[in-house]
This record gives C-alpha cells, sequence and structure tokens, in this order.
C-alpha cells in the first residue's frame, strides 16, 4: 500500500492511520480523539479555503488544521 500524508487523500475516500509526526502537544490530542495508527480516517469536508478538514474517525467527525493533518501519514486503501 502506497503511504502518503493525510493532505492527499481525496474527498470520501479512506487511508489507514500509519503514524503522527506532530508536535507531542498536539499528537497527544488527537491520540485522545482515537486517531491512532490502524484506525480508518476519511475526509469528508473541505473548507472554502481548504484549511481545516473534517475526517470521519470511527463514526465522529473531527475538523483538523492543514498544517498536522500534513504530518500524519496513512496507507491509501
Amino acid at each position: 500500500m502506497e503511504t502518503i500524508p493525510l493532505t492527499k487523500l481525496n474527498l470520501h475516500s479512506s487511508g489507514i492511520i500509519k503514524e503522527i509526526n506532530c508536535n507531542n502537544t498536539v499528537k497527544r490530542r488527537l491520540l485522545d480523539l482515537g486517531l491512532i495508527p490502524t484506525t480508518i480516517i476519511t475526509p469528508i469536508f473541505k473548507s472554502i479555503s481548504g484549511d481545516p478538514i473534517a475526517y470521519e474517525v470511527r463514526n465522529n467527525v473531527f475538523a483538523i488544521r492543514k498544517e498536522d493533518a500534513e504530518k500524519i501519514l496513512v496507507f491509501k486503501k
């Protein structure tokens, strides 16, 4: 499977989280929200400016800033 930054996933295309390379504060927040390796994540809505992007994870929706999403690597399904 191809590894890409989360920001490169097309809307409504799922990926599997491989690793999170954000600073420790952001990484802890994302892990607490359930964004852990092997979790399926799907971009479902992009704001007009493209930042932030809403992602569906485990039947929940989270908005993640583009600068943080670029540091999350996913396996493209």
